[in-house]
């Protein structure tokens, strides 16, 4: 019975004018908290270079609390409250449509039809895509936090989004995996460690062909030096790898950022035919 309650709910909010209503606050570059309607903000407000609109609260006993990470894409430090957030800002850091990241920079405001009361919503991230487009995005690590209050502010967020060409999403934590390799490799995101152009034309010639990682090193030369620019490749997508396997030195590699189906066979084939160590 509670949970048809809950479903009515969710339809009666989302029927408010599909999107429609919604007011968005954020702060300016003078700290000033300035409202608009939603359609209104989301085309002339740059959300990637705001400060987050409301802090992440620091809890007594909680083993994480608020940090930084520092954007390969932007340059700038982008402020993180949760370790799953931190972990999703790593995977948008890497996204090659992605233009602009920040945290919380803005709160979205609306009347819900149900029981007449302003509610309202953070958002965990922003990102702006090449595009212009925009994705508003929670980080739980589990989809079961938040509640329904959450639940709630989905289905607004959702609409409201949509309405201007945008998404929301609450992300999924990826595969443990996926996310160590990604974790590894973020170690390498900074400039420096690419190398000078040389060393990069060396790395997309050793790795022309998929080969381990570290039969490709040793090719262009002292693994001290080429083993950080190959990571970096491999953050940049200048060099590919199956992310879904464990990252070693037998790790198959491929210069090619769009492998053809042959290709993506080898890539996928990790742990086959390997020489014998």
């Amino acid at each position: 019975m509670e949970g048809h309650k809950d479903s009515r709910r969710l339809q009666q909010v989302a029927a408010g004018d599909g999107g429609e209503g919604v007011e968005a606050a954020f702060a300016t570059a003078a700290g000033q908290v300035t409202q608009l309607p939603w359609d209104q903000a989301a085309v002339s407000v740059r959300f990637e270079d705001l400060a987050p609109v409301s802090a992440f609260p620091v809890v007594p006993g909680r083993r994480w609390g608020p940090g930084w990470w520092w954007s390969a894409t932007t340059g700038r430090h982008v402020v993180h409250g949760s370790a799953a957030m931190r972990t999703q800002l790593m995977v948008l850091d890497r996204d090659p449509e992605v233009a602009g990241l920040s945290a919380r920079p803005v709160r979205l405001l609306w009347r819900d039809t149900a029981d007449g009361q302003v509610h309202s919503w953070v958002p965990q991230l922003f990102a702006r895509y090449a595009d212009g487009t925009g994705l508003l995005a929670d980080c739980p690590s589990n989809p079961a936090v938040g509640g329904a209050r959450a639940q709630r502010a989905r289905v607004v967020l959702e609409a409201a989004c949509a309405r201007v060409g945008w998404v929301y999403r609450r992300l999924e934590p990826p595969d443990p995996v996926v996310a160590a390799n990604l974790q590894w490799l973020a170690g390498y995101r900074h400039p420096r460690y690419q190398g000078p152009p040389r060393l990069q034309v060396a790395l997309a010639e050793a790795f022309a062909e998929p080969r381990p990682l570290a039969d490709g090193v040793a090719v262009v030369g002292d693994s001290l030096q080429v083993l950080p620019a190959a990571y970096h490749a491999l953050w940049c997508g200048h060099l590919t790898t199956p992310l879904g396997e464990p990252l070693n030195e037998r790790a198959l590699i491929c210069a090619d950022a769009e492998p053809s189906e042959g290709v993506k066979r080898q890539l996928s084939n990790v742990g086959g035919d390997q020489e014998e160590g």
